[in-house]
């Protein structure tokens, strides 16, 4: 009888929940982690309020993280607020809530990283808060310009290449600080421009673009005009298109791999005292194709905003393809990396594909043609080193009269691969559209740009299985995992505190700031590619999706960088779009 009076052990944060919250007419999925062999009765409270009740149904192991779990599903609940919690016995969730409104100051959170992290600007405190005031300024954020040349700060103006590689140098102060050191990589810079973009050209012809209007974002830019997200992207973009080797250069036209200091730098440094000299890394047929692809993106986006930008951005673009093509085999292998990331790329087929693309769709000029037509899609994942999918998705988004057939074939191609995911992703027990082998280096960026594929997949063919495929897959990234934590930065409870970043590095420094909300964690790497997680989670391989933890030295699976936060901010619009949805709208989809 003693132990009718042992204490009952309690978890909070079991049931696991996307800690942000859920919309009112979409899919409602929680995860319990349990020993019992048997349906469990659980409970959806509002501020201790009972709203429904129900049983768990049983699943299996979950092979990724070895838990035992059961699944809830209120997805007929729509009463909406906020303190919602759900309890199995002694164990209680997170909060969360129920609104239409739910990813609406996460999506500005999401987009506020890039303007952070810009480099060759001073970040001021006013504009230090989120969009629509998604997060209120602090002047903890603000920071002097870096890498302009100020005091022992060597800079980006006037940057010469690598020593013996050529005889010129180059301005190329803007752009965005690629990750947590303070390196500028094309390839990188390149994916991540296209992303933003696509969500901008997706909400053009599926959804709005009125929540990334001017004004919207809260940057320097406000109120010139412009749309804010492209203000944003242009800063980038104006990078990238300095990057390119003069007219009167040896391999004109042909685009700079990257610029960043000669030696690494250490935790914590702010951008404008980082003492280190900076270079040029010699050119590659990769970052020439990323110029080439995202510059004649930007053309046709920018064709009646700002016409000499956009005229200046398809000259680049042109004069890049001609050059890639004239130098179809510099392949960056490495080879200057020992003050930033390799990035190196040895396959250009599918960046010829891509850029392809993008200057066919906005020239219609002919000559593109033979290099889309011969090309074969063979993939069904995309990032920085593997493009092809980029060309696809936009041949399938936009409205070109001259690519009508191959826009159809081209958003076959997408659903088929988007339904390839929806069963990846039906196998896991937190509904991460991942198989073992791709708990890898970013792959919470793998489950994003994934979920970018099922949101087009839905925007195609309205089938609900596609938008609740994001849904769900969003969960995991907000929550619903192994770890019961929100790898994004400020959103939800239980969030990522520690991200690897030079300045946000509070925890090393409390002069320094930590992280703002909206910062997408690397995610579960069973690679173990850093000295901190090599000791720290070295029993973790056999449960790769436990390959995590939430330490800023821990590069390898808690780096932030600007290709994550870009598909996290698509997702993010995308989900403001499927919010807009009815009940009656919904139950007419499949």
């Amino acid at each position: 009888m003693l132990s009718a009076f042992l204490p009952v052990s309690a978890e909070v944060g079991n049931p696991r929940v996307n800690q942000i919250g859920y919309l009112p007419h979409s899919v409602k999925i929680a995860s319990y982690k349990t020993a019992e062999a048997k349906p469990q009765a659980w409970q959806l409270k509002k501020n201790g309020k009972l709203i429904a009740r129900g049983k768990t149904s049983i699943r299996a192991l979950d092979p990724s993280s070895g838990d035992q779990l059961q699944q809830i599903d209120f997805s007929t609940v729509t009463a909406t607020g906020s303190g919602f919690t759900i309890t199995v016995g002694a164990n209680t969730s997170q909060a969360f809530a129920i609104s239409p409104d739910v990813f609406r100051a996460p999506l500005y959170d999401a987009l506020k990283y890039f303007y952070h992290n810009r480099s060759g600007i001073a970040i001021e405190t006013q504009f230090t808060g989120g969009g629509l005031t998604s997060f209120v300024p602090n002047s903890q954020w603000a920071r002097a310009g870096g890498h302009i040349n100020h005091g022992k700060n060597q800079g980006d103006y006037k940057v010469p290449c690598w020593t013996g590689t050529c005889q010129y140098t180059l301005d190329v102060p803007k752009g965005w600080y690629d990750a947590g050191d303070h390196g500028k990589y094309v390839v990188n810079g390149g994916i991540s421009v296209w992303t933003l973009l696509n969500m901008f050209e997706r909400g053009l012809y599926w959804g709005t673009i009125a929540r990334l209007a001017d004004g919207q974002l809260n940057i320097p830019e406000s109120a010139n005009g412009i749309p804010d997200l492209l203000d944003e992207v242009r800063w980038e973009l104006e990078f990238m298109l300095a990057m390119q080797v003069p007219a009167d250069a040896a391999k004109a036209g042909m685009v700079h791999h990257k610029i960043h200091d000669v030696a690494w730098t250490g935790l914590p440094l702010l951008p404008d005292q980082d003492p280190q000299p900076r270079a040029l890394v010699p050119p590659s047929t990769a970052a020439t194709l990323n110029l080439a692809a995202t510059a004649a993106q930007a053309a046709r986006i920018w064709r009646a905003l700002d016409p000499a930008f956009s005229a200046r951005c398809l000259q680049a673009a042109k004069s890049a393809w001609d050059a890639a093509v004239l130098h179809p085999s510099d392949l960056y292998r490495g080879g200057y990396d020992t003050g930033g990331g390799a990035y190196d790329d040895d396959k250009v087929s599918d960046d010829f594909y891509w850029a392809a693309v993008e200057l066919f769709l906005t020239t219609n000029d002919s000559r593109y043609l033979p290099t889309i037509d011969a090309y074969t899609i063979s993939r069904t994942d995309f990032n920085w080193a593997n493009t092809e999918l980029a060309g696809l998705m936009s041949l399938a988004t936009v409205v070109q009269p001259a690519t009508a057939s191959r826009r159809a074939v081209a958003q076959q191609k997408v659903t088929a691969i988007a339904q390839q995911h929806l069963a990846t992703q039906s196998a896991s027990g937190y509904s991460a559209p991942l198989a073992l082998s791709e708990y890898e280096w970013g792959s919470n960026s793998g489950v994003t740009n994934k979920l970018m594929l099922m949101g087009l997949a839905y925007n195609f063919s309205r089938n609900h299985k596609y938008a609740d495929g994001v849904t769900k897959g969003m969960d995991y990234l907000l929550g619903r995992n192994t770890f019961s934590t929100s790898f994004v930065t400020g959103e939800g409870t239980k969030t990522v505190k520690y991200p690897h970043h030079r300045f946000w590095a509070g925890v090393l420094n409390p002069e320094f700031p930590f992280a703002p909300p909206g910062a997408l964690s690397g995610g579960p790497n069973s690679g173990l590619h850093d000295p901190v997680a090599k000791v720290q989670l070295a029993a973790c391989v056999a449960k790769p999706a436990t390959c995590w933890m939430d330490d800023i030295n821990a590069y390898a699976v808690n780096e932030i960088t600007i290709n994550w936060n870009a598909p996290l901010a698509w997702l993010l619009d995308f989900q403001n779009d499927v919010a807009s949805q009815t009940t009656a709208a919904r139950m007419n989809g499949k």
